[in-house]
């Protein structure tokens, strides 16, 4: 969206050291910018008001209450009059249908963005050239290409941006980060992940729809933004992530999860291929596939294997298997566990979690530190290359290939 319209073409744009290269930036990097002194109070805006935005929202508000919060929720934008209303009764500042005047607040430090996918990168983009930090729920964007927009005008504005896959900050993924990085067990070859649900009426439709709503008490054409548009629909105003125009379904809403976390076990890296398969075998109420697969190469000859069904809930373990050994994810820990051929040189070995930062914890810390939070823009865009080849490998029904130089998907 620009300043005048509902959207804007996004100009791809190449900036040496900002986003090309995987050393370009890392985690925990600091930011050659001002940081909040301890005794700053960081005033928050939340975009998006819906059950994920609400949560967010209402935990602000219970940490402005502790004596040495130093963070408060001062403003809510949303689309739909009721939210919006309910948002602002819930943190007491002011409310905004257009998120834009929002940014314009002066007061505001960072913006918490919950919306539909397909406003993601939009909304990053206007917060961070606003000069907001931003922790944006994921997946970071609806496409590959809006991703590398984002990521690169974060870095060049030196904002603060954390994506919301909370798993990130769980330091299980941290203890066999430190375990690949020793070689514990030896060369990475492939790893297994995935999110099995099951439910009579289908996945996202017990989002309740308000009877009540319609064109008179929601801004349906801010809704849609850049995507087709369509008559009121209630459906796809409670139920989105059905649609292909404002999700990417079981890839953008569950797999980026779990391939979040991976990434901070197993380092973020592009992929350079992409295969996919599934379909809409029970729930046919819908555009998105209710079953499920992605197979992910990476150029460090590393495959992951994404499974998932909304039909079904036997679940598939989270293992990441390397020639001398194995890490089975168990929580609240892992298990390092030694194929037997090298059962002499790997001992097996059980790790528990450490305390860390709870990941709006993180993001918080950060704003002050300017350093890079666990999910931060570079992790978060590495992600959503996959997540994104993922959709379009199962809707275009072909191989998807990553060209590394130009940071672009081709298809075969």
């Amino acid at each position: 969206m620009n300043r005048k319209g509902m959207t804007r073409r996004f100009f791809l744009k190449k900036s040496a050291g900002v986003v090309t290269g995987t050393a370009a930036l890392f985690i925990g990097k600091r930011f050659q910018s001002t940081a909040l002194g301890a005794n700053d109070r960081i005033n928050i805006g939340s975009i998006g008001c819906g059950g994920r935005g609400t949560s967010l929202l209402s935990d602000i508000v219970a940490r402005s209450k502790r004596p040495d919060a130093g963070v408060a929720a001062i403003a809510v934008s949303d689309a739909y009059d009721v939210r919006r209303e309910k948002a602002r009764k819930i943190c007491g500042g002011k409310a905004y249908k257009d998120y834009r005047r929002l940014l314009e607040t002066k007061d505001i430090d960072a913006v918490i963005i919950a919306t539909p996918d397909h406003w993601h990168a939009r909304m990053s983009i206007d917060a961070a050239e606003a000069g907001k930090d931003i922790y944006c729920e994921k997946p970071m964007t609806h496409t590959v290409e809006e991703a590398k927009e984002v990521a690169r005008i974060v870095g060049e504005k030196r904002r603060v941006m954390q994506i919301g896959v909370q798993s990130t900050s769980d330091d299980i993924w941290w203890q066999a980060r430190k375990l690949i990085r020793r070689k514990a067990i030896g060369k990475v070859l492939w790893t297994q992940s995935g999110v099995s649900r099951n439910s009579l009426e289908g996945d996202w439709n017990y989002y309740r729809i308000d009877r009540n709503a319609g064109p008179h008490n929601v801004d349906w054409n801010a809704f849609l933004g850049s995507a087709p548009k369509r008559p009121f629909d209630p459906d796809r105003f409670f139920r989105w992530r059905k649609y292909w125009d404002y999700s990417g379904g079981i890839a953008t809403d569950l797999f980026y999860h779990r391939l979040g976390h991976l990434q901070i076990a197993l380092g973020p890296e592009f992929p350079k291929r992409v295969v996919a398969s599934g379909g809409i075998y029970v729930f046919h109420d819908r555009e998105t596939p209710d079953t499920f697969h992605m197979m992910i190469d990476y150029p460090t000859n590393h495959t992951i294997v994404l499974l998932g069904s909304q039909a079904n809930r036997q679940k598939v373990p989270e293992i990441i298997r390397g020639h001398k050994a194995a890490i089975l994810f168990e929580p609240p820990g892992l298990l390092l566990q030694p194929e037997k051929e090298f059962a002499n040189e790997v001992k097996e070995l059980k790790v528990s979690p450490q305390p860390r930062a709870g990941h709006m914890d993180n993001f918080l810390q950060c704003i002050r530190s300017r350093e890079k939070p666990h999910c931060n823009e570079i992790v978060g865009y590495r992600v959503m290359v996959a997540i994104g080849m993922g959709v379009r490998a199962y809707r275009e029904q072909k191989v998807m290939l990553f060209d590394l130089e130009k940071e672009e998907v081709v298809p075969s």
